[in-house]
Parts: structure tokens; C-alpha cells; sequence
């Protein structure tokens, strides 16, 4: 049984769901990565996301794009995050899920990739931009190193491809909340629970929703419908207005704790 089956077991038998925060590698530095890393886990993190840099990540906000951008002018890799990984996985046992386009994988190169991700301590791998008709031996090549490959979702994700994506997700299936990119969101749209809807009737796997959520109201209402909520863009905000200070790192702590305070 993989890290996320087990977590995603353990809190089915609580009867609560899922919170999985996403950060950026390197923004705003890969020392910062490594203790906001270990900070998120403590503060309540059940899996954490690891964002690999692009220069061109046409599914991300504004926010995201920022720190997408000031971790490649210090020219942060795909190499580094996993370095990041390996670093924190003597401090902290929350499933990893490492969330990526496609380019910065193959300039890594896509065979050796999957066993030095396992190797560094990666659970799964999210690749925004890879399409499930061309996807199968890259899913193949993770499921043989023990990744479980995810896959996003849309209100606009046809039936037929939904059906597709449950044949080759493991892991989860991430739900994006609504189309366009993310972003933060005053109010949840019924698209997101509708999308929920649809992906059970072909997948049982655990359903994460992400694209939007930015309060603990919003966590606790995915949670009434979907077995897991992301957050990213508003904690990479969080981690943009504080930038420099030396506090930092438990401020975040801080912040992320307040996105579950309801969950007790």
C-alpha cells in the first residue's frame, strides 16, 4: 500500500478530509522550500504538493507565475526539487506529490526520472500538460518505480476522456474547481461538485479539489463533497508578501493551521 492509499485510509476511518498544500520549489529560495516543507507537515499537511518551475505555465495564476519565475532566475530544476525532497523526507513522512509541466521532465529525461524521484522520496506525479490519449507509457514507467500518476479534470473534461484518466490515475484525481487557471476565489462554484460527481461514477479513487480554495470556509465545504481540498495559490501568496522576513517560515505554519481550524 502506497503512502497516499494509506493516508487517504486513515482519514476516511476519521471521517475527515484531506488538506494538501502546494508550494513552489525555490520561490522564494530552495533552503526556505526545504523548512516551509517541513513546516506545512507539522501544521496539519495529510500530502504536500511540489511545484517544479516553468517558464511558460499556462494552467497558473498570476501569483504562481511570480514564483514560478523568480526560482528559475536562480535557476532552480527539476533536479533541485527532487534534492528538495530527499532533504526533507529524513524530517517528515507526508506523502509527496511532485506537480509539473512536461518540459522540465524530459530535459531530465523521462527514463531516468521515475526511479530518481522514487529514489528521492517522491509518492506521485501530477504533469499539468500530458494528455491521457499519450500518456500510457510515461504512466507505465512510474507505476514500475512504485509513482503513482495523477491526473487533472475539468468541468470540461468530456465523459469519454473521464473514463480514460480513471484507467490510468492512481493515487487520487485531481478536480479542478472550475475552468481557467488558478487563482484565488471568493465562493466555490456547483461545477466543482458536480465534476466530484462525475468522476465516481467511473473512478473509486479519492477525489482531490483544487483552483480557487482560499479560506478555511472553502476547505470545509470541498471537504462535505470531495475527499481532499488543495490550496496553492493563496499560501504562495502568503509566502510572496513575506518574502525576506525572518519569520517566514512559521508565519506560514501559522496560516495553514487557520486553513483547517474548523476540522478541530
Amino acid at each position: 500500500m502506497s503512502r497516499i492509499q494509506k493516508k487517504f485510509g486513515e482519514l476516511k476511518h476519521s471521517g475527515r478530509g484531506a488538506f494538501i498544500p502546494f508550494i513552489t520549489v525555490g520561490g522564494p529560495d530552495l533552503a526556505t522550500t526545504e523548512h516551509l516543507l517541513v513546516e506545512l507537515a507539522k501544521a496539519g499537511a495529510d500530502i504536500i504538493e511540489m511545484g517544479v518551475p516553468f517558464s511558460d505555465p499556462v494552467a497558473d495564476g498570476e501569483v504562481i507565475q511570480r514564483a514560478s519565475e523568480r526560482a528559475l532566475r536562480k535557476g532552480v530544476t527539476a533536479h533541485d526539487a527532487l534534492t528538495c525532497a530527499r532533504n526533507v523526507r529524513q524530517h517528515i513522512d507526508v506523502p509527496i506529490v511532485l506537480f509539473s509541466y512536461f518540459n522540465p521532465l524530459l530535459q531530465f529525461g523521462p527514463e531516468p526520472f521515475a526511479p530518481a524521484a522514487r529514489h528521492a522520496g517522491i509518492d506521485a506525479v501530477l504533469v499539468t500538460d500530458l494528455i491521457p490519449e499519450e500518456a500510457e507509457s510515461w504512466t507505465q514507467n512510474l507505476l514500475r518505480h512504485g509513482l503513482d500518476p495523477i491526473f487533472l479534470v475539468a468541468p470540461t473534461t468530456s465523459d469519454k476522456r473521464l473514463a480514460r484518466i480513471a484507467q490510468q490515475a492512481h493515487g487520487f484525481i485531481y478536480a479542478v474547481s472550475r475552468a481557467g487557471v488558478t487563482g484565488e476565489r471568493d465562493e466555490m462554484t456547483r461545477d466543482a461538485e458536480d465534476l466530484v460527481k462525475r468522476v465516481r461514477s467511473v473512478s473509486d479513487l479519492p477525489v482531490a479539489v483544487g483552483f480557487g480554495i482560499s479560506s478555511p470556509e472553502q476547505v470545509c465545504a470541498v471537504w462535505r463533497f470531495a475527499d481532499a481540498a488543495v490550496v496553492g495559490s493563496a499560501i504562495v501568496t502568503e509566502i510572496e508578501k513575506l518574502s525576506g522576513e525572518s519569520n517566514l517560515v512559521n508565519r506560514i505554519g501559522e496560516f495553514a493551521r487557520s486553513l483547517i481550524a474548523p476540522a478541530g
